[in-house]
């Protein structure tokens, strides 16, 4: 059981591991956090869902080699980003800008909600309106119930229990009026 857990904690870790290769990190240490820390805000375009600091696609190895050597030849973190942006669009960032292009990416989603919300109190209403809510039992006009306690009346107590003994023995319900 012990194997079972240290493999698949290996399997839950190792894919970070593998991602950034040895031979891809720099010497500097000040350097290589702020390459590790800007990888992880830049989405893997192959991947879609990882960053490029934990794939271990061929572009997403070729994102981090350019973003440490932007970074070696003296650019900020936000020129390395708007390198990539200009090359690749507001895609390759987890976090894209609010402006027009990506407005349907930050308001969509909202918008959704609400339509969803909408729907489900439209829906509820009109349920509530085809079945409204009665004092715990059926509702019967004055009509309906007169026509029951005639029903009742012409079968009588007697003829009532034993259509209904009747019906329980055979397994089908009992005479109808």
């Amino acid at each position: 059981m012990r194997r079972l857990g240290f493999f698949l904690l290996f399997l839950a870790l190792a894919p970070a591991a593998w991602a950034v290769m040895p031979d891809e990190r720099l010497d500097d240490p000040v350097l290589e956090a702020r390459a590790r820390a800007l990888s992880a805000d830049i989405r893997c375009l192959v991947c879609q869902n990882e960053s490029i600091d934990s794939s271990n696609a061929d572009l997403a190895r070729e994102l981090r080699i350019l973003v440490r050597e932007r970074l070696s030849q003296g650019d900020s973190d936000q020129e390395v980003l708007d390198f990539l942006v200009d090359k690749y669009g507001d895609f390759v960032l987890f976090d894209p800008p609010f402006k027009a292009s990506t407005y349907a990416l930050w308001i969509g989603p909202v918008i959704l909600m609400l339509f969803g919300v909408g729907a489900a109190i439209f829906y509820i209403r009109r349920q509530a309106r085809a079945f409204p809510a009665t004092d715990g039992g059926t509702a019967f006009t004055q009509e309906e119930d007169l026509r029951v306690q005639e029903i009742l009346n012409d079968l009588g107590p007697a003829n009532l229990e034993s259509s209904v003994t009747e019906g329980d023995r055979s397994g089908k319900p009992g005479p109808r009026p």
